[in-house]
């Protein structure tokens, strides 16, 4: 099996690489990725080490169409995982045009190379990794998003990540391209950049910095962790319906202040640390996922509940205080 993983020096990405190879080590795993600020080699470190005839990885530019091409005649591919993307929303209010050259232009890339190549093939499948920034905001009170939630993004990297699905759906239907699409929540765990919230958070609360929070910290998101993610990812891309969405959830809805203070207590580090900053403009108020539909079509569910992944993450930084 050969198995093209795009973007998977990064943080999710590279756990997914590890989850792979771990269960099924005689697969060739090719990495493309740019190697962007947020893309480190060091991420598969360990597993280059253990499964170096089985992992390569090649530095470049999911929107470079011709080495696109070359990978694929080369392996003929039987998997693609596009987790390739810029994905900080406070980046891409700076500035967006990365944003839309990589999730939009680059995922462009990938569906059309692999159209060309997989003419008749029917054995292979493209799974677009996605969010669920792309649904907008909901309320305290409202439902939790479904696959049939109408797609509002806020920002400009939600924008960007609806028009990668929006795109690799529409090459399913017009030629037929065997896609499939999950919708995450905010992941956590070891390997984070630290502009995501909890690395970032664990990171200076160890060096007893100011700990900023945007508005009042009451945004609520659902917190997933990212070997949960990877096993979602695992059940949709062997075994999802072509053509289907399926969100990925982690059933733990915790405001951002809330997250803090479970950290502080962790590290035992005071709440007088915390600073409360300029809310963010066009900072969803809240993330929820239902992920019934994964759930009863593929069996899948997290494997441990949040409060054991939350002290195995914070352990992990607290040991890798060198990390960068």
């Amino acid at each position: 099996m050969n198995i093209l993983v795009t973007g998977g020096c990064g943080f999710i990405g590279s756990h997914f690489v590890k989850y792979w190879l771990s269960k099924w080590h005689s697969d060739n795993v090719i990495v493309l990725d740019k190697l962007t600020y947020a893309g480190k080699t060091d991420n598969l470190k360990a597993c280059r080490t253990v499964y170096d005839k089985s992992l390569r990885i090649v530095i470049g530019d999911i929107c470079d169409k011709q080495l696109v091409r070359e990978l694929f005649e080369e392996y003929d591919f039987d998997y693609v995982v596009n987790f390739a993307a810029e994905t900080h929303v406070d980046n891409s209010i700076n500035s967006a045009s990365e944003f839309i050259q990589t999730n939009i232009v680059g995922t462009s890339v990938l569906l059309d190379v692999a159209k060309e190549s997989w003419k008749g093939k029917s054995t292979k499948r493209f799974l677009q990794v996605g969010t669920d920034e792309v649904y907008g905001a909901l309320s305290r009170l409202c439902e939790p998003f479904t696959e049939e939630s109408e797609i509002e993004p806020s920002s400009p990297y939600s924008a960007s990540k609806a028009s990668a699905d929006l795109l690799a759906l529409a090459y399913h239907k017009t030629f037929g391209l065997p896609v499939v699409i999950t919708r995450c929540s905010n992941n956590y765990g070891s390997y984070q950049d630290y502009e995501k919230l909890i690395p970032r958070m664990i990171k200076k609360a160890l060096n007893d910095e100011r700990l900023p929070i945007f508005g009042d910290g009451q945004q609520v998101r659902d917190w997933l962790y990212v070997g949960d993610h990877c096993t979602a990812i695992h059940e949709v891309l062997r075994y999802g319906r072509l053509g289907e969405v399926y969100n990925v959830g982690g059933n733990n809805e915790l405001t951002n202040i809330e997250i803090v203070n479970i950290i502080l207590s962790e590290l035992d580090k005071p709440t007088s640390l915390i600073e409360f900053v300029p809310d963010r403009l066009g900072h969803d108020f809240r993330y929820a996922i239902d992920a019934t539909k994964l759930e009863t079509e593929l069996g899948w569910k997290p494997a441990r509940d949040f409060k054991t992944n939350i002290i195995k993450t914070i352990k992990w930084y607290r040991m890798h205080k060198d990390y960068k």
